[in-house]
């Protein structure tokens, strides 16, 4: 069968997802150790195979026992990956078909969806979803070229879930230059009269408002900021979090109508 999808550029950066991977490896832990023989999807890993082979050393530390497979449209890159092959890491030609025997407990599908028109992201997610384990998650989203930025939705079988935003703070002048990193479903919908815009407006302001935290550093600066914006937009994370440079909020407080 031929694959589903089409290739991406194929860029890739050592490291460049460790944010996200760091995010999974926290929040998906537990559903990996109760898995049977946990299953890592790393789909459209690139040109380079670096994101699959960190995402099998992160998700260890999870759980020792999980598996990751690269599944990537183009053979060539598929075959270049090969020499990277080790124990619990394999390399496959596939797109969003998933070629994979058993349902995955979890795929990330980092920087694919963008060059994908916003009105196909829905159906993607739907066939990627009905690929997973009962407890599996989907993570979908968008980083920088060196991974100072990202914004990434969850989903698990029965849609998303949440949206993450995750970033080095030194870099940020203000919350929302993590606009530039907003997924394919939301990036159109930062504007006015959309919840997303809605979201970095109050964001921005609460930044602004715990300028006087930037002393003791970004990190409490961020902190103060999210723990404001926290009375206003349902939070599902923590303190514990925050201090990473992230903020998770749900879906349904940020959802466009398409959706």
């Amino acid at each position: 069968m031929r694959p589903i999808g089409t290739a991406t550029r194929g860029t890739t950066n050592p490291n460049r997802l460790r944010r996200m991977d760091r995010w999974i490896a926290a929040t998906h832990g537990p559903a990996l150790r109760r898995a049977d023989a946990p299953l890592s999807i790393d789909l459209g890993y690139g040109a380079a195979p670096w994101t699959a082979v960190e995402l099998l050393q992160r998700l260890r530390t999870a759980e020792p026992r999980t598996e990751v497979v690269g599944v990537e449209i183009d053979p060539d890159r598929v075959a270049a990956a090969k020499p990277y092959e080790r124990e619990g890491l394999t390399f496959l030609h596939g797109g969003f078909e998933i070629p994979v025997p058993r349902r995955p407990d979890l795929i990330r599908a980092a920087n694919v969806l963008r060059q994908y028109d916003e009105g196909e992201v829905a159906q993607v997610w739907q066939r990627l979803c009905a690929r997973l384990a009962p407890d599996g998650l989907l993570v979908e989203g968008t980083c920088d070229e060196i991974g100072r930025r990202h914004v990434w939705v969850a989903l698990g079988p029965e849609g998303p879930r949440t949206v993450t935003f995750a970033a080095r703070l030194g870099s940020l002048d203000r919350p929302s230059d993590l606009a530039d990193r907003l997924p394919k479903a939301l990036i159109h919908r930062n504007v006015p009269g959309e919840a997303v815009h809605s979201f970095l407006r109050d964001f921005d302001r609460a930044w602004a408002t715990a300028a006087p935290y930037a002393a003791l550093g970004a990190r409490q600066r961020w902190t103060t900021a999210v723990r404001a914006l926290s009375a206003d937009w349902p939070l599902t994370d923590g303190v514990r979090r925050w201090r990473q440079g992230e903020v998770t909020v749900k879906w349904a407080a940020l959802r466009p109508d398409a959706y």
